[in-house]
């Protein structure tokens, strides 16, 4: 296992860690914040050498890695990132201890919302938007992860290929640059499409600023403590639909737009999602609420974003929940099982219905009518993604009941630590208080929140790569 290559691409990962502290300096210098100062400085300063003294030292190794060292990547840049973004929570005059900071810094990292702050509107206003930058650099640093790594053909547990419509050959160092600006600079236009759309619409620069990183990564973060607070309008109503639709798509979608690329053929999938979208409200329609606040409600739940207008309902909760578990598109920041493994699950299990009904029959193996076969290891893949996912909650839910919150509690937070889903409103679950848990629960919420994101199947790879050394 090459470690030396690992150290040398963790450090790359630093360096945007010391952008963001220095737009935060400036933030705070300029709006005289000069108490945050000092926190935003250290960060800065320790992110900035930790990546100078990572690539320093892996800069003569071998930059091929393999697929294990891929996975150990990933998981090092969670954990130690994650490091990174704590310090300013840590070193803020609110007197966090760093298990909490820490804490805070991975529900960010993760794109999952979970808050150990009651009051955002108390917040120094430079923590609020570093809450929100660091949704937007996992955002970023996830789709990155997912086309470059996750996509790699020794394992492709993601089965991106199946609806990634962009350049697939990361052979050489170039095109890896390439692609890595491709996304970086897609993702920026991305959030300034967002950013401009809100401010639009009414909502001032502040909570547009924020509230765009938020969309644009499918997190839970907020400059405010409630949703409504912040969206009162019907046309931020519509704002706020669209672009959580976005964050629930594939990222490539607009891209191949711009381009000019046939979109029904190459984004099937995307058109399923909005049809699965609009069923689901269609499911709730007779209730009585605001039909725009059940369509962000249910369009956020599929993206994990887990956004609100809507007040806590026990008898929809669960139904909102069990919307989290599908979960958005395979190229998108969007966490949970994935539509496309529950269309190839429930596909391949007709199939096989059929064939006991009539032998003879042929059977249509293809994804979604397009021209990509579903194979054997996608079989294989989606039902190992589907039984660990279960598993996962599980042991969560287990570990989460020691600490006397009750089972119904520790099974929704369990589905949204998954599902990277902030506890919202329509969960039922908007007071629920992380900063009062136990150690170890906030711990096996920081494992199984990096664990949603990235799956546990990649887990039990590198624990059989380690004891069986293949």
């Amino acid at each position: 296992m090459n470690f030396k290559s690992i150290i040398f691409y963790l450090g790359f990962f630093c360096f945007p860690i010391s952008f963001l502290s220095f737009i935060n300096i400036l933030y705070s210098a300029y709006f005289d914040f000069f108490l945050s100062i000092d926190a935003y400085l250290a960060t800065l300063i320790i992110s900035f050498l930790s990546g100078a003294t990572f690539c320093f030292y892996g800069r003569n190794a071998d930059k091929k890695i393999s697929f294990i060292s891929q996975l150990i990547l990933i998981l090092s840049v969670y954990f130690f990132i994650g490091f990174l973004i704590s310090l300013p929570f840590y070193l803020s005059n609110f007197q966090i201890n760093f298990q909490s900071a820490y804490f805070e810094s991975i529900s960010g990292l993760t794109g999952t919302g979970f808050s150990i702050f009651k009051n955002i509107k108390y917040l120094d206003p430079t923590l609020i938007l570093w809450r929100s930058s660091s949704q937007w650099i996992g955002g970023l640093y996830f789709l990155i992860l997912l086309i470059l790594l996750f996509s790699n053909k020794s394992f492709n547990f993601k089965m991106t290929q199946l609806t990634y419509s962009g350049d697939n050959n990361f052979k050489s160092k170039e095109n890896i640059k390439n692609n890595i600006l491709k996304i970086f600079i897609f993702y920026i236009i991305l959030t300034f499409l967002c950013l401009t759309l809100l401010s639009m619409s009414g909502i001032r620069l502040f909570n547009s600023l924020n509230l765009s990183m938020t969309l644009i990564s499918g997190g839970g973060f907020l400059p405010s403590d409630n949703l409504s607070n912040i969206i009162s309008t019907t046309f931020q109503k519509f704002v706020i639909i669209f672009l959580l639709i976005l964050s629930m798509l594939n990222f490539f979608l607009l891209f191949n737009l711009f381009n000019k690329k046939v979109l029904l053929k190459d984004h099937k999938e995307d058109l399923y999602l909005l049809s699965i979208s609009l069923i689901l409200t269609l499911l709730i329609f007779f209730y009585n609420y605001d039909l725009l606040d059940v369509i962000i409600s249910v369009i956020s739940s599929l993206a994990n974003s887990g956004l609100t207008l809507m007040s806590s309902d026990s008898n929809l909760s669960l139904y909102f929940l069990l919307i989290t578990i599908i979960g958005g598109s395979l190229i998108s920041n969007s966490s949970g099982i994935k539509l496309t493994r529950f269309y190839i699950l429930l596909k391949i299990t007709s199939s096989e219905i059929i064939k006991l009904i009539s032998p003879n029959s042929v059977t249509n193996r293809t994804i979604f009518s397009s021209e990509h076969k579903i194979t054997d290891e996608n079989i294989k893949i989606s039902f190992l993604i589907f039984i660990s996912f279960f598993i996962s909650l599980f042991i969560l839910s287990s570990l989460l009941v020691i600490d006397n919150i009750g089972f119904d509690r520790s099974f929704k937070i369990s589905i949204l630590t998954l599902t990277n889903t902030v506890n919202s409103e329509i969960y039922n679950l908007e007071n629920f208080n992380f900063s009062n848990l136990l150690t170890s629960s906030k711990i096996s919420l920081i494992i199984f929140m990096i664990i949603g994101k990235i799956e546990l199947i990649s887990i039990f790879l590198i624990f059989k790569k380690i004891l069986f050394k293949e």
